[in-house]
C-alpha cells in the first residue's frame, strides 16, 4: 500500500522520563490565580476545576499507559511540502475497504480518533458488517503533535488539504474520502474545494457558514437555524481564544508553553468553557493536554487562526458529496446557510448529546454515522 519511493519511517511516541518529572515538578509547584468570588465558569476557567485537575494529573493520571494506548497503532513521519508530517495508518484486513482520512479538530490531535479505529478498520468485530470497513490515516497538522517543527509560514487550511492529499497518494490511495470537527471540517472542506481526482466526499461535525449580510438571508430561517445562531452568539461570548489566536498567538504561547496548567485552562473548550454539557472525561482531557505540554506545540497549533485571518481566499461553494452530523452541544450548522455554500449536502443527521468532541465523547455513534454515508454515496 506505501509508495516505497518516497520516504515514510515508522515512528513511536516516547517521552522520557525527564520530561515525565519536569511535568510532575512543575504541577507541584502551581501557583493559581486569585479567584473570582464564586469561583465559577463566568470569567474563565475557575480554580477549583483546575485545582482538581491539577491533583489527579500529578498523582493519579497514567501518561505511560496512554503512551502504550497510543503505540498500539502504526505510526509514521514523511515529509511533503518542507513540512515533517505524522500520521497514523492502519489498513483494514477487508477487501475493498474505503480509504478514509480523519481530519483533528483544535484544540486536539490525532487522539481525537483513538477509540474510532477499530471499529472502523475492523467493522466484524465491533458488530458491523465487513463491507462497512475503511482503511484509516489520521494526520496530525503542521505544528501539533509531532509534525514539528513548523518549518516557514503560510500553513493555511486549504494548504493542509493539499499536503493531506500529497500523502493520501503516497500511501497509494487514488481514492478517498475525509471526517472532521472543527480545523479538521475545514480542511475537510478544502478537500471538497479542491475536489482531487477520486475524492468520495466529506463527512463533517460542523460547516461554518454564517449571514452575508443580505437581511434576506434570515427570512426563511428554521427554528433550529435560529437555535444555530444563538449557540454562535454564545460561543463568540465565551470564545475568545479565536481572537487572540487571530491577532498575538506568539504572545499568548509564552505563558501557556512555560505552565502547564495555563496548558490546560487554556483547553477550556474540552470542558464547553463549563456549560455542563462536556462528555468529555477528565483523562481525555489530560491525555490531550500532556501532548501539547510534551511536545510544545501551543504557539504552533494556535497560528492557524492567524494565517486564515489573512489567507485573502475568496468565498467558494463545495460541490462535493458532504454530510453533517449534528450533536446537540455542539456549533449547530445553520441549515440555509450550509446549503448556499456547499450545494451537495446528501446526509444531515441530527443527535441527542454529545458535543464538539463527539469522536471522544459519542465515538460509535459517530461511527455509525460513517458508515451510513460512505455506504450511500454512489460508487465510483
Amino acid at each position: 500500500m506505501t509508495n516505497t519511493t518516497a520516504p515514510i519511517h515508522p515512528f513511536r511516541v516516547e517521552i522520557s522520563q525527564a520530561d515525565l518529572d519536569d511535568l510532575h515538578d512543575r504541577l507541584v509547584r502551581t501557583r493559581l490565580p486569585r479567584p473570582v468570588p464564586g469561583d465559577d465558569w463566568d470569567y474563565g476557567t475557575p480554580n477549583h476545576y483546575l485545582s482538581e485537575m491539577v491533583e489527579h494529573w500529578r498523582d493519579g493520571f497514567d501518561w505511560r499507559a496512554q503512551e502504550e494506548r497510543i503505540n498500539a497503532f502504526p505510526h509514521y513521519l514523511t515529509e511533503i511540502d518542507g513540512q515533517t508530517i505524522h500520521f497514523i495508518h492502519v489498513p483494514s484486513a477487508e477487501a475493498d475497504a474505503t480509504p478514509l482520512l480523519l481530519a483533528h479538530s483544535y484544540p486536539g490531535s490525532f487522539i481525537d480518533f483513538l477509540d474510532m479505529i477499530g471499529p472502523l478498520t475492523d467493522p466484524v468485530a465491533h458488530g458491523g458488517r465487513a463491507e462497512d470497513a475503511f482503511s484509516v490515516v489520521v494526520p496530525s497538522m503542521p505544528g501539533f503533535g509531532f509534525s514539528t517543527p513548523v518549518e516557514d509560514r503560510g500553513w493555511t487550511m486549504a494548504r493542509v488539504a493539499r499536503t493531506y492529499d500529497t500523502l493520501m497518494r503516497r500511501l497509494g490511495y487514488q481514492s478517498y474520502g475525509s471526517h472532521g470537527s472543527d480545523g479538521g471540517a475545514m480542511v475537510s472542506r478544502e478537500l471538497g474545494l479542491l475536489n482531487p481526482p477520486g475524492f468520495l466526499g466529506l463527512h463533517v461535525l460542523q460547516l461554518f457558514s454564517f449571514p452575508s449580510g443580505d437581511p434576506a438571508e434570515f427570512a426563511d430561517l428554521s427554528p433550529a437555524d435560529h437555535a444555530g445562531l444563538k449557540h454562535l452568539e454564545w460561543f463568540q461570548a465565551v470564545g475568545g481564544y479565536n481572537a487572540i489566536n487571530a491577532s498575538r498567538p506568539q504572545t499568548v504561547a509564552v505563558g501557556v508553553s512555560d505552565s502547564p496548567v495555563g496548558q490546560l485552562a487554556w483547553n477550556e473548550l474540552f470542558n464547553s468553557f463549563g456549560n455542563g454539557t462536556s462528555l468529555v472525561t477528565r483523562d481525555q482531557i489530560l491525555t490531550e493536554v500532556s501532548l501539547y505540554w510534551f511536545t510544545n506545540t501551543s504557539a504552533t497549533a494556535g497560528r492557524y487562526h492567524f494565517e486564515e485571518a489573512r489567507s485573502g481566499a475568496e468565498p467558494a461553494v463545495n460541490h462535493a458529496p458532504t454530510g453533517v452530523a449534528v450533536f446537540a452541544d455542539d456549533f449547530r450548522t445553520i441549515r440555509a446557510f450550509a446549503d448556499r455554500d456547499n450545494d451537495a449536502i446528501v446526509r444531515y443527521t441530527e443527535f441527542p448529546d454529545g458535543g464538539h468532541y463527539a469522536s471522544l465523547e459519542r465515538p460509535d455513534v459517530l461511527v455509525e454515522d460513517l458508515r451510513a454515508f460512505f455506504a450511500g454515496l454512489p460508487a465510483q
